[in-house]
């Protein structure tokens, strides 16, 4: 791994310690922690001696320009280092106390910009970790980025990856913490109970409908096709596969351990050229009779009273940000980019492409904070995520949202139903005749077996 590939911009911190954000943060315009790295952090900051972390960081000059930074020197291995404050925290670990993480995460799988917020419960006593919902993805190139989070007055929280926002989102909205912060005013009453007389069935069979006498429930959904005949040519009596005739027994196979040697099985030649092999069986159509089994139709319920639900009872400055990317980050990132389109226009990828690609992910991630596409927005992320480092997989990305989307509309449309299959006009009988039909197609097709499948004999050696 290239060692600029390990590298960190740290421009911001890697993990914020604060005590009480809210009351600090918006107390000064000066930058409560700031850590530009160009001394060495020996003595300034304490390298966790937890026998898990045994990462090696290293201040190291950056390539193409005279900026320091920490160094993640060696891949693969976890790294822990902590500012310290008031106490040494020499024993930092992941279980270590902290009131917010922040930063990037880009191992295995994991591809986000966390941002946690722990805060304590002011009527439990309890501390609890609040994640922001569908975080940022780091970007997957090259470069050096750096990633500032914006914490407002007005209980508005923002996320920026090279200045430009990625996230915005609300400390009291119940959408974009897990859990939420503000709990919700109202809890359901738990000593309220459901009225007896309740009813909840906003729909109910019609007491007075009646089975058609033409209605046959034990008709079958398909049947054999009399006016089909045997295609000429066919062979009744050569099997679909036949023993391999140039295969061997191996010389190592033991018939008492491994069981009687067979030959694996092969396609048999002959059936290549006729139209088929083996007994020849008609095949089934859709029988013109099926109707399944019969319903009353649905009415409406005179004595419904809705849903029943129980009673409800009570219960840093950006402009000092935005100095620090224009003079730290700024000249960084253009010497690598520039270096980076060098190397693209060596290896033949061409600038429209990139920003071709980069367009088609931008409307991906457009697509995904539809608000109708909420409940898959987490795993068309991740298809997003995978497509952006593996840009051949674009395409593919692109179709398994679209399927998606169109599966939810279907949902909506149809309310989850299967697609019935085409089937030959029938005569009406009646209007029970329609409603019944619709309502039990599904669960008739349930019912009836599949073909056999035909069992495979070959053994392989």
């Amino acid at each position: 791994m290239e060692e600029r590939n390990r590298r960190i911009a740290m421009r911001l911190c890697l993990l914020l310690l604060i005590g009480c954000f809210a009351s600090q943060i918006f107390a000064s315009s000066d930058p409560i922690f700031h850590e530009s790295f160009d001394e060495s952090f020996d003595g300034s900051w304490i390298v966790s001696e937890k026998e898990d972390y045994k990462g090696v960081w290293k201040h190291s000059k950056s390539e193409g320009h005279n900026d320091y930074g920490l160094l993640v020197s060696e891949p693969a291995r976890k790294y822990a280092i902590v500012k310290e404050l008031d106490d040494p925290l020499r024993s930092f670990d992941n279980d270590s106390p902290y009131s917010i993480m922040f930063g990037p995460d880009k191992c295995g799988a994991t591809n986000k910009v966390h941002f946690i917020l722990k805060h304590k419960n002011p009527k439990t006593g309890e501390y609890v970790e609040h994640h922001l919902k569908f975080p940022p993805s780091v970007p997957s190139d090259k470069l050096t980025h750096v990633y500032t989070a914006i914490l407002k007055p007005t209980n508005e929280l923002q996320i920026l990856i090279d200045g430009e926002e990625k996230k915005k989102a609300n400390f009291f909205s119940d959408d974009d913490f897990e859990p939420a912060i503000i709990p919700p005013k109202t809890i359901p009453d738990p000593d309220d109970k459901k009225p007896e007389d309740w009813d909840d069935m906003a729909k109910i069979s019609d007491p007075d409908a009646v089975k058609p006498e033409d209605w046959d429930e034990d008709a079958p959904m398909e049947i054999e096709d009399e006016e089909a005949e045997k295609p000429e040519g066919w062979l009744d009596d050569e099997p679909e596969e036949i023993d391999d005739p140039e295969a061997v027994k191996p010389e190592d196979w033991d018939d008492e351990e491994d069981g009687e040697w067979e030959a694996p099985k092969i396609e048999n030649p002959r059936c290549a050229t006729a139209p088929g092999c083996g007994e020849w069986t008609r095949p089934t159509k859709m029988n013109p009779a099926y109707k399944g089994k019969w319903h009353a139709p649905l009415i409406d319920n005179p004595n419904y009273k809705g849903i029943w639900k129980p009673r409800q009872i009570p219960n840093p400055d950006e402009e000092v940000a935005e100095s620090c990317r224009d003079s730290a980050w700024k000249p960084k990132f253009e010497v690598e980019k520039e270096k980076q389109k060098a190397e693209d226009a060596a290896s033949g990828v061409s600038d429209g492409l990139k920003g071709f690609q980069k367009a088609v992910f931008d409307v991906l991630y457009m697509i995904a904070e539809i608000p109708f596409l909420s409940e898959h927005k987490e795993k068309i992320m991740d298809l997003i995520e995978q497509a952006e480092k593996q840009a051949n997989l674009t395409i593919g990305v692109i179709i398994s949202i679209v399927v998606v989307i169109l599966s939810v509309l279907l949902k909506i449309l149809f309310g989850g139903k299967k697609q019935a299959k085409a089937t030959p006009e029938v005569a009406e009988t009646s209007d029970n005749k329609g409603s019944s039909e619709e309502k039990d197609e599904q669960n008739d097709k349930e019912d009836v077996p599949a073909p056999p499948r035909r069992r495979n004999t070959r053994r392989e050696t």
